[in-house]
């Protein structure tokens, strides 16, 4: 039987940049990408009925994708890494926001990932699965995942990382300062701070008042870490934001952290509900999901290259019904796969991210006035001792 349309025409792209020791697993990679993308799922037995060319059975099919996302020579570095440099070619001097997070599946499954802010949502740039039962991860279990990152961007990137409660650990912040890239990272209530009068205190002593906010200047934390503090509580949110900064301390440090919530959560919501469905796939093994999760950020890239070329070519309200794009590059480029697998028309050659940050896609109204809502402090107070 005939190679299927999506992997004959993957296979050709991807191996402009990807040149694995042994192609026969560039031809699998690019199989099993595109029954990702035709599935919309990481589960490997969704993949099967993608996978009819090769004629054996579906027990068969089950065994050579456990053989391969277990096949220790399946590494992002000769994969994901490449087409990911080629992708963000365009970017060199330009100012990114990276997310560091965790995410724990099945209580014994922790992922550690790095990821670049665009278009209201994340991909990601580098990734670490370890059997660990806690999202709360050491910083010698994530220093790898941030070198590894930081060896994909462009040269001469302005780099803004952004970090929840539970990364405030004095080497972490010592690298991103020797890095010199900006950082905002909440911060736990029972962190020790230093005031610039001296005063020592517990950070969850120094929250605002409900919609209050109060900014300290030239704290310090972590026994020598010079940094700036804001601090509110936003019934909004329903709980204190403590956000450390390398920036000096305005109302901007709040909207800067915000941009973490419209990067990773949906990030992690189209590895399940909204996308891959991940927790099906059953996976165990440490090795096998840091293959997968390779593979899905793969399938991700292409389906966003997709779409970009979609926008670019003025075609978006073909799949779009919305006046303005109500669905993010990740969704809209999946749509666009399979419309141009059904027609067995030639998908769009893989495309660079261009050098500018869309807004987020709004399906809504009210989810346009959600994004857009402006945050009014009754009072802000500034400490400069």
């Amino acid at each position: 039987m005939s190679t299927p349309l999506l992997h004959r025409q993957l296979h050709e792209q991807l191996s402009q940049f990807i040149v694995p020791k042994d192609k026969r697993h560039l031809d699998v990679f690019s199989e099993n990408v595109a029954a990702i993308l035709l599935s919309e799922s990481g589960c490997l037995s969704r993949w099967i009925q993608y996978l009819t060319h090769r004629d054996c059975q579906a027990r068969s099919h089950m065994e050579r994708l456990s053989y391969f996302v277990n096949n220790s020579h399946i590494t992002a570095e000769t994969f994901y890494h490449p087409l990911l440099r080629q992708f963000l070619s365009a970017w060199e001097g330009m100012a990114v926001t990276l997310t560091l997070d965790t995410s724990v599946f099945w209580n014994e499954i922790c992922l550690i990932e790095v990821c670049l802010v665009w278009g209201g949502r994340s991909f990601p740039l580098a990734q670490k699965v370890m059997e660990h039962p806690s999202a709360t991860v050491a910083y010698s279990d994530y220093q790898v995942v941030l070198e590894t990152a930081q060896s994909l961007l462009p040269a001469d990137c302005t780099v803004t990382l952004l970090a929840d409660r539970g990364f405030d650990h004095r080497e972490f912040i010592r690298w991103l300062m020797e890095q010199r890239w900006h950082w905002a990272i909440r911060a736990k209530c029972d962190l020790n701070v230093q005031r610039a009068n001296g005063a020592p205190a517990k950070i969850g002593d120094l929250v605002a008042p409900t919609e209050e906010a109060y900014l300290f200047h030239r704290v310090t934390v972590l026994d020598d870490i010079e940094c700036e503090l804001a601090t509110a509580y936003l019934s909004a949110a329903g709980e204190p934001w403590m956000v450390l900064s390398d920036q000096r301390a305005s109302l901007q440090t709040f909207e800067t952290y915000g941009q973490r919530f419209g990067g990773i959560e949906p990030h992690f919501k189209d590895y399940q509900s909204a996308g891959f469905e991940l927790p099906d796939s059953r996976l165990r093994g440490a090795q096998a999901l840091q293959t997968l999760l390779m593979l899905l950020a793969t399938a991700t890239l292409i389906a966003i290259s997709a779409a970009i070329s979609l926008v670019d070519t003025g075609k978006r309200s073909s799949l779009d019904w919305h006046s303005q794009r109500g669905l993010s590059f990740f969704q809209l480029g999946l749509r666009y796969l399979h419309s141009r697998c059904y027609e067995r028309l030639p998908i769009p050659n893989f495309t660079r991210l261009p050098r500018r940050n869309p807004r987020a896609a709004c399906a809504s109204q009210k989810k346009r006035q959600q994004i857009d809502c402006r945050i009014e402090f009754s009072k802000v107070t500034e400490f400069d001792a």
